[in-house]
């Protein structure tokens, strides 16, 4: 074997993919010397996701000052290379940051739309941008804000919408913004599909999470009701049953609308900004993984994005993973040469948890062992 490709999801709670990566650094060379070992660590847009990017392409971090949900402060990070910049929005508006303080009809994406600028007026001109983990439900207008659209009120005065004034706007101008980013494309990792508003929308589903009760998740939907209908009358845009608009308190639309973006499934995201296709060249084996593999796998998530580009070029596909469920033989079909669970005992998960690193190491170079083997 000469090359070999590593890009696993995380094992939520228990193994990060900067770790699987540094177990194959470790293990790789021990049975194949010679072997050029490509890892590539993968993030979903949430919180670590511009981590993932320093190590998998070697950006570099950049740090500005910006503002958090509540306009305190902060500092962000986002990561950069040559022209292309990744930021998470969890980084200026992530839940984690509000703490006890949850409450969507207040929090802002205003920061996050600073951090983006601040990498456009750099000479970026292609934004990645992560929408894991938001504390916010203002359908964007806060970054959108930061970034020159203009939001007036009745009275004609410009204002910062948040999740509980989306109503109050009467007028939106998005020219400058659209000079601003008139050579900038933006693609927004979203890898999920609730439309705006309504029983599946934003509100409803996410609004929860954030502190929102019943009576805040019904004026929440009514609020953004509102943005949809304005966005259609002053753009022309009917964003609100888009797959993926209503991803992060409806994040999603706003990118559409106000930024002109595009909504990609995350690791297809992932895999055109890290180059993947190119690094298939010469590729023998691509080892990728998650936490748990069954039916939901082979839709949209790492293992099936990462199957539909190994298949066409007959690259193998080894998934080492948490554990394997009945519905995971869907996998094969898309593309997945052999799956392995690193369940070693026959414990309740709970039981070996503490362990999993340890387990993956074990389940990977078993792997090896046989390859090694077949090609005496």
């Amino acid at each position: 074997m000469k090359k070999c490709i590593v890009i696993s999801d995380s094992f939520k709670g228990t193994l990060s993919s900067l770790e699987i990566c540094r177990i194959a650094r470790q293990s790789v060379p021990r049975f194949f010397p010679e072997c050029e070992v490509v890892t590539v660590p993968v993030a979903d847009g949430g919180e670590g996701t511009v981590e993932c990017f320093i190590e998998a392409i070697h950006a570099v971090p950049v740090t500005v000052t910006t503002t958090g949900p509540y306009g305190e402060n902060i500092q962000a990070t986002y990561a950069r290379s040559g022209s292309k910049a990744v930021v998470e929005m969890a980084c200026a508006a992530g839940l984690p940051m509000v703490g006890e303080r949850q409450n969507p009809e207040a929090t802002t994406t205003f920061g996050v739309g600073t951090v983006i600028r601040h990498a456009v007026e750099s000479g970026c001109t292609e934004i990645l941008l992560g929408l894991g983990g938001s504390a916010t439900n203002d359908g964007g207008c806060g970054c959108a804000a930061a970034l020159g659209v203009k939001f007036c009120n009745r009275n004609g005065n410009h204002f910062v919408p948040v999740g509980g004034t989306l109503d109050q706007i009467c007028h939106i101008d998005v020219s400058e913004a659209r000079k601003l980013l008139e050579k900038v494309k933006i693609t927004v990792m979203c890898d999920v599909d609730n439309p705006l508003h309504g029983p599946t929308g934003a509100a409803y589903v996410f609004a929860p999470q954030k502190g929102a009760d019943e009576a805040m998740v019904e004026r929440l939907d009514n609020q953004l009701r509102c943005l949809d209908q304005l966005i259609q009358q002053e753009l022309g845009l009917p964003v609100a049953q888009m797959p993926g608009t209503g991803a992060a308190g409806g994040m999603g639309a706003g990118c559409v609308a106000f930024l002109c973006a595009e909504l990609k499934s995350g690791i297809e995201a992932v895999l055109d900004m890290v180059e993947f296709d190119r690094c298939l060249d010469g590729a023998d084996l691509v080892i990728t993984g998650e936490g748990r593999i069954d039916s939901q796998s082979v839709h949209g998530k790492v293992i099936s994005g990462i199957a539909k580009r190994t298949k066409p070029r007959k690259v193998p596909l080894v998934a080492v993973v948490g554990g394997i469920a009945d519905s995971a033989s869907e996998a094969y079909d898309l593309g997945v040469t052999a799956m392995f669970g690193i369940d070693r005992e026959a414990v309740a998960f709970t039981q070996y948890a503490h362990r999993t690193s340890e387990h993956y190491q074990r389940t990977l170079e078993d792997i090896l062992r046989l390859i090694k083997a077949m090609e005496k």
